[in-house]
Protein backbone atom coordinates (compact mmCIF):
# COMPACT_ATOMS: atom_id res chain seq x y z
CA UNK A 1 0.00 0.00 0.00
CA UNK A 2 1.55 3.27 -0.92
CA UNK A 3 2.16 6.02 1.59
CA UNK A 4 0.24 9.16 1.24
CA UNK A 5 1.85 12.30 1.39
CA UNK A 6 -0.44 15.26 0.93
CA UNK A 7 -2.59 15.17 -2.52
CA UNK A 8 -4.41 12.41 -3.51
CA UNK A 9 -3.30 8.75 -3.78
CA UNK A 10 -3.20 6.09 -7.15
CA UNK A 11 -3.33 2.18 -7.23
CA UNK A 12 -2.26 0.14 -9.60
CA UNK A 13 -4.90 0.68 -12.13
CA UNK A 14 -3.49 4.17 -12.81
CA UNK A 15 0.21 3.67 -13.20
CA UNK A 16 1.72 6.63 -14.58
CA UNK A 17 -0.32 8.49 -11.21
CA UNK A 18 0.99 5.35 -9.23
CA UNK A 19 4.65 6.64 -10.17
CA UNK A 20 3.61 10.22 -9.69
CA UNK A 21 3.03 9.58 -6.54
CA UNK A 22 6.01 7.92 -5.68
CA UNK A 23 7.76 11.65 -7.13
CA UNK A 24 6.62 12.84 -4.60
CA UNK A 25 7.82 10.99 -2.47
CA UNK A 26 11.22 10.87 -3.80
CA UNK A 27 10.69 14.72 -3.33
CA UNK A 28 10.00 14.14 0.59
CA UNK A 29 12.82 11.96 1.16
CA UNK A 30 15.17 14.60 -0.83
CA UNK A 31 14.33 16.89 1.73
CA UNK A 32 15.43 14.79 4.16
CA UNK A 33 18.60 14.17 2.58
CA UNK A 34 19.12 17.58 2.21
CA UNK A 35 17.90 18.72 6.23
CA UNK A 36 20.77 16.23 7.19
CA UNK A 37 23.44 17.68 4.48
CA UNK A 38 22.91 21.14 6.08
CA UNK A 39 24.31 19.54 9.71
CA UNK A 40 25.59 16.58 9.05
CA UNK A 41 28.70 18.63 10.19
CA UNK A 42 27.58 18.63 13.48
CA UNK A 43 26.56 15.20 16.09
CA UNK A 44 24.14 13.38 14.76
CA UNK A 45 20.60 14.51 16.28
CA UNK A 46 17.57 12.21 17.19
CA UNK A 47 15.65 14.50 14.32
CA UNK A 48 18.54 14.15 12.43
CA UNK A 49 18.83 10.27 12.60
CA UNK A 50 14.84 9.36 11.80
CA UNK A 51 15.22 11.41 8.65
CA UNK A 52 18.53 9.89 7.41
CA UNK A 53 17.34 6.34 8.42
CA UNK A 54 13.62 6.85 6.82
CA UNK A 55 15.66 8.32 3.65
CA UNK A 56 18.11 5.69 3.17
CA UNK A 57 15.87 3.07 3.80
CA UNK A 58 13.19 4.78 1.48
CA UNK A 59 16.11 5.05 -1.37
CA UNK A 60 17.54 1.88 -0.90
CA UNK A 61 14.10 -0.24 -0.95
CA UNK A 62 11.50 1.71 -2.96
CA UNK A 63 13.77 3.35 -5.64
CA UNK A 64 14.91 0.21 -7.78
CA UNK A 65 10.91 -0.59 -7.84
CA UNK A 66 10.30 2.44 -9.19
CA UNK A 67 12.86 2.57 -11.41
CA UNK A 68 11.90 -1.42 -12.63
CA UNK A 69 8.34 -0.31 -13.03
CA UNK A 70 9.41 2.58 -15.72
CA UNK A 71 12.66 0.39 -17.60
CA UNK A 72 10.81 -2.88 -17.65
CA UNK A 73 7.23 -2.41 -17.84
CA UNK A 74 6.63 1.07 -18.94
CA UNK A 75 9.28 2.29 -21.63
CA UNK A 76 9.62 -0.79 -23.32
CA UNK A 77 5.75 -0.66 -24.21
CA UNK A 78 6.35 3.02 -25.37
CA UNK A 79 9.14 2.08 -27.20
CA UNK A 80 7.00 -0.78 -29.48
CA UNK A 81 4.31 1.67 -29.89
CA UNK A 82 5.14 3.66 -33.38
CA UNK A 83 3.10 7.08 -33.37
CA UNK A 84 5.21 9.99 -34.99
CA UNK A 85 3.09 12.42 -32.34
CA UNK A 86 4.95 10.77 -29.04
CA UNK A 87 8.75 10.56 -30.61
CA UNK A 88 9.92 13.29 -28.42
CA UNK A 89 8.59 11.60 -25.72
CA UNK A 90 10.03 7.95 -26.45
CA UNK A 91 13.62 10.10 -27.23
CA UNK A 92 13.64 11.05 -23.40
CA UNK A 93 13.52 7.14 -22.51
CA UNK A 94 17.25 6.42 -22.93
CA UNK A 95 18.20 9.51 -20.90
CA UNK A 96 15.77 8.88 -18.22
CA UNK A 97 17.13 5.33 -18.16
CA UNK A 98 21.10 6.29 -17.91
CA UNK A 99 20.06 9.01 -14.78
CA UNK A 100 18.74 5.94 -13.46
CA UNK A 101 21.97 4.77 -13.28
CA UNK A 102 23.62 7.64 -12.08
CA UNK A 103 21.07 8.41 -9.07
CA UNK A 104 22.07 4.73 -8.22
CA UNK A 105 25.87 5.45 -7.97
CA UNK A 106 25.02 8.81 -5.80
CA UNK A 107 22.90 6.51 -3.37
CA UNK A 108 25.55 4.25 -3.12
CA UNK A 109 27.71 7.22 -1.84
CA UNK A 110 25.11 8.90 0.16
CA UNK A 111 24.54 5.32 1.54
CA UNK A 112 28.22 4.83 2.15
CA UNK A 113 28.60 7.93 4.01
CA UNK A 114 25.10 8.27 5.95
CA UNK A 115 25.63 5.00 7.68
CA UNK A 116 29.39 6.45 8.78
CA UNK A 117 27.03 9.53 10.22
CA UNK A 118 24.47 6.70 11.67
CA UNK A 119 27.21 4.45 13.58
CA UNK A 120 28.43 8.05 15.50
CA UNK A 121 31.31 8.56 14.06
CA UNK A 122 31.88 11.94 13.07
CA UNK A 123 32.50 12.97 9.20
CA UNK A 124 35.76 14.32 8.23
CA UNK A 125 35.70 17.80 6.50
CA UNK A 126 36.10 15.81 3.03
CA UNK A 127 33.71 13.32 3.88
CA UNK A 128 31.27 16.51 4.57
CA UNK A 129 31.88 18.06 1.78
CA UNK A 130 31.03 15.03 -0.40
CA UNK A 131 27.75 14.57 1.42
CA UNK A 132 26.58 17.57 0.98
CA UNK A 133 27.60 17.34 -3.11
CA UNK A 134 25.89 14.50 -3.42
CA UNK A 135 22.87 14.93 -1.67
CA UNK A 136 22.86 18.29 -3.86
CA UNK A 137 23.44 16.67 -6.98
CA UNK A 138 20.68 14.02 -6.37
CA UNK A 139 18.31 16.63 -5.42
CA UNK A 140 19.36 18.65 -9.13
CA UNK A 141 18.94 15.26 -10.80
CA UNK A 142 15.65 14.42 -9.79
CA UNK A 143 14.20 17.62 -10.60
CA UNK A 144 14.93 17.64 -14.15
CA UNK A 145 13.81 13.67 -14.36
CA UNK A 146 10.71 13.96 -12.84
CA UNK A 147 9.98 17.45 -14.62
CA UNK A 148 10.48 15.49 -17.96
CA UNK A 149 8.58 11.89 -16.64
CA UNK A 150 5.77 13.91 -15.34
CA UNK A 151 5.57 16.82 -18.68
CA UNK A 152 6.39 14.66 -21.30
CA UNK A 153 6.59 10.88 -20.87
CA UNK A 154 3.42 10.15 -18.74
CA UNK A 155 1.28 12.17 -20.62
CA UNK A 156 2.24 10.25 -23.54
CA UNK A 157 2.24 7.12 -21.95
CA UNK A 158 -1.67 8.25 -20.64
CA UNK A 159 -2.67 8.72 -24.20
CA UNK A 160 -0.56 6.34 -25.94
CA UNK A 161 -1.37 2.63 -24.18
CA UNK A 162 -4.20 0.93 -23.93
CA UNK A 163 -6.22 0.26 -20.95
CA UNK A 164 -5.20 -3.41 -21.00
CA UNK A 165 -1.63 -2.31 -21.42
CA UNK A 166 -1.71 0.10 -18.33
CA UNK A 167 -3.89 -3.16 -16.64
CA UNK A 168 -0.59 -5.10 -17.72
CA UNK A 169 1.73 -2.75 -16.39
CA UNK A 170 -0.36 -1.92 -12.92
CA UNK A 171 -0.10 -6.43 -12.64
CA UNK A 172 3.34 -6.00 -12.92
CA UNK A 173 4.42 -3.12 -10.38
CA UNK A 174 1.91 -4.69 -7.69
CA UNK A 175 4.25 -7.77 -8.16
CA UNK A 176 7.29 -5.93 -7.65
CA UNK A 177 5.57 -5.45 -4.63
CA UNK A 178 4.11 -8.68 -3.82
CA UNK A 179 0.61 -7.08 -4.01
CA UNK A 180 -2.39 -8.84 -5.38
CA UNK A 181 -4.10 -6.70 -7.25
CA UNK A 182 -7.94 -7.07 -7.15
CA UNK A 183 -10.20 -7.99 -10.00
CA UNK A 184 -7.02 -9.83 -12.13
Amino acid sequence: MPVQIGGSVHDFSDPTGFLSDCHRRIEMFLGSLEAVAEVVDHPLTEESRRGLEAALRYFGESAPKHNADEEESLFPRMRRIRDHKFESAVAKLGKLEEEHRWAASLHAEVEQLGTIYLSGKTLSPTEVESFREVVSGLASLYREHIRVEEEVVFPAAARLLSRDEQAAIGKEMAARRSVKVPGR
